[in-house]
Formats: structure tokens, sequence, C-alpha cells
């Protein structure tokens, strides 16, 4: 398979030699809708789920047909994860639409449920042209780095941008200095210690990799995970049955060496690690929505930077888990394991806690080699049922190796 390319340009794109505007008053041309959602399936989603379906009702609608993974991911037990990935989504063909000269409006529909929302998106001309949002040209390239980065100290310049990126209603808490590095990265291990003694997650974990494989459509190939080919193999074998994920973890401390390589020293080896915080407790839907149109921004940002990204979303889904009483688990170890990642993440973020929406960190680096690509646009299509995988539905992105 190919590594993704970057987007076709049109007049209205500056990097085409274009003005950057369109200023037709038309309505959208033929094809116009499948090219803008040929761009926005790139939107980021944990596993590589693609939790959406498109229904095109004509070239100015289209439906969106979503849906969370809280019947088959201990991640996203509560659709939190999912609808973060939705609004990404939402957001993606909103820049995706201004190349076009058309705005993106969104609405959910009333009375579709939370774990399967009806969204409508018009798209719109507008009078006197609008400017292509410079971002587009990021969306394919936007990708999980899992390995280490430079631990080079963020400019100020940059920062700065990243903090503009995320717009009204959010800012950005940063964890730079080697301590605050440290702790975030023996967070980032103490949660790992959870998804990798759980059968709950076990089964997640199973699905999502694709073995022998540097991209995948659908899952995250092996390659991307950032282990190295010993651990790889190990974790292959294992992978067979739960009860060799037991033995290895009892007798063989098979949880060191993938927390030390996917959590602890990518940790470490970063410019900073950073929290995106609402100015209000996302409650409801809505308001994850516009949080996830908020990271990818963010994300976006960072990658028009030169910089890389790895989500840690786990930390925020366990210790959620734990302040809510969510049951998770069997596994009773593993339930006090999250009471503790709740008190830790408590004393790093304080009364911001239950604000933030999303964890990562990010620093210059290489791109990824190995990456998780896209299922075409007509497999995205909506049929009329959801016609969904197991391996298709996993929750948004994260620092345990496996997300993004």
């Amino acid at each position: 398979m190919s590594v993704p390319a970057q987007p076709a340009t049109s007049a209205g794109d500056p990097a085409a030699g274009g003005t950057g505007a369109r200023t037709d008053f038309a309505g959208p041309a033929a094809g116009v809708v499948e090219r803008i959602l040929d761009i926005a399936r790139w939107a980021p989603s944990g596993d590589n789920s693609q939790p959406w379906r498109f229904e095109i009702c004509s070239p100015s609608h289209v439906i969106v047909h979503a849906f969370d993974t809280r019947h088959h991911c201990v991640y996203d037990l509560q659709g939190h994860a999912s609808q973060l990935s939705v609004g990404a989504l939402l957001e993606t063909i909103r820049i995706a639409a201004s190349v076009h000269g058309l705005t993106a409006r969104t609405a959910r529909r009333p009375g579709s449920p939370d774990e399967s929302p009806l969204i409508d998106v018009w798209l719109d001309p507008v009078p006197g042209g609008i400017a292509a949002d410079p971002l587009h040209v990021w969306i394919p390239l936007r990708s999980v780095q899992r390995r280490p980065l430079r631990m080079r100290a963020l400019e100020p310049v940059a920062k700065s941008r990243l903090e503009r990126s995320v717009g009204p209603g959010f800012r950005i808490v940063w964890f730079e200095g080697m301590r605050e590095r440290l702790r975030m990265a023996w967070l980032a291990m103490r949660s790992a210690k959870i998804r990798l003694t759980i059968p709950e997650a076990y089964a997640v974990h199973r699905d999502i990799i694709e073995w022998d494989a540097r991209y995948s459509v659908d899952r995250v190939p092996d390659q991307a995970l950032g282990a190295d080919p010993i651990t790889l193999s190990t974790m292959r074998w294992a992978m067979a049955s739960w009860d060799r994920v037991r033995v290895l973890n009892r007798y063989f401390g098979g949880t060191i060496a993938p927390r030390l390589q996917l959590d602890l020293i990518p940790g470490l080896r970063c410019a900073a690690h950073f929290a995106i915080v609402a100015d209000n407790a996302p409650i409801g839907i809505d308001a994850r929505l516009s949080a996830g149109a908020a990271v990818q921004r963010f994300w976006l940002t960072t990658t028009s930077l030169g910089l890389q990204l790895q989500p840690q979303y786990t930390p925020l889904v366990f210790a959620a888990y734990a302040l809510n009483g969510v049951p998770f688990t069997s596994v009773e170890s593993a339930i006090r394991r999250a009471g503790t990642v709740a008190d830790q993440l408590r004393l790093l973020l304080g009364p911001v806690l239950e604000r933030t929406v999303f964890l990562g960190r990010v620093g210059a680096g290489a791109a990824a080699t190995a990456r998780s690509v896209r299922l075409p646009l007509e497999r995205l299509q909506w049929t009329g049922q959801a016609s969904i995988r197991r391996s298709d539905v996993h929750a948004l992105n994260d620092s345990d190796g496996l997300r993004g």
C-alpha cells in the first residue's frame, strides 16, 4: 500500500497558485461533496475505528451516521472517546469544505441516540467568497508518532500558535520540564499496567493490530506501535490467547518491556506534554463534539509546525471510570489502580481535571514511517445498516501505543 498523498489542489487553493478564495455563489458542483468527504475521512479515530458512515442526500447535504464503541471497547464504555472522534470529523469536513468556497453547517438530529447520533451537514456557498483554511493541506499528513522525540523545548511562537488553535472555550496546560515529563510518563506507565492486565483490554488489542503491516486501512499496523522486534514478537505470541497473556505477565514480567518502550521512554523524550482543558465541564454529546473539533485543530496545527504528536487518552479514561464508579473490569487490582491514576491526575491537573478533554505529548522528530490509513470512501457510505465488523470498532487515540 502506498503512503497517503497530499490532497488534490483546486483553483481556490493557494498551494495551486490560486487566491485561496472563491467568489462564485452557486451551490456545490457535481462531485464536490465526494471530494470533501474523501479528505474528511482522514480525521483521527481511536484504533482507526472510523466511527461514521456518510449518506449523501444531495450535492449540498450529507447525513453523518455516527456510532460509538461502548459495546465493544473498554476504553469507550460511555461513548465519550468516539464522540470526540466524530467532533474531529465534523471539523475536518468544515476545513475541507472551505477549499471549495463552502461553509459546513452541522446539526445533530434531536431524538437520535447518543450512541448512534445522526448529524446533518449542509454545504453552503458564501456571498463574497471564503478563504481556504490553511490547515486543509495537513489533513492526510497528520498521524501518530509513538516513538521518542527530541527534548528541545518548544519555541514561544509555536506554543502561541498551538494555544490559539483550540479556539474559544478551550485552553492548553503544558507540562514541560524534566520533572513534569517524568510525572506524566509515570502516569502513563500506571495506566498501561491496567490495560495490559485486564481481559477486557486484551480483547480490544487482539482485534485492532494488523501484524506484518506498515499500513492498515481499518486497524493499527504492528510497525506503528513503537516497540522493538523482540517485544513485537512476544506480543504477537501472547495475543493468541488470554491464558498466554496471563502466564507472560505473571511469570515473565510481560508488562515491563512494553511499558518501558511505549510509555516511559517516549514520555520522557519529548518537548512537552499537554492537556486540552474546556472552560466548562464537557457534559453531553454536543460539548464533546466541540471538544473533538478543538483536538483536531490542535493536532493539525502541530503537524503544520513540523512537530509530531502522540495522544495519551487512557489515563483520562481510567480516571473518569474511577471517579464515576464505572465498572470497567472484573480485575479488582485494576480497579484500585484506576483510583491511583485518578489521584495522580488530580495532583497534576488540580481543579481542571473534570474539564480536561485530551492529553498528549509533542515534540520535533521524524514523521512516522508506519501508520493507519483509511477505508476508501465507497466503503464509508451508508448502506442502510452499520455493517461494522468488530475489528472496526474501538475508541479514540492513545498513549498505549495502540490508539490514534
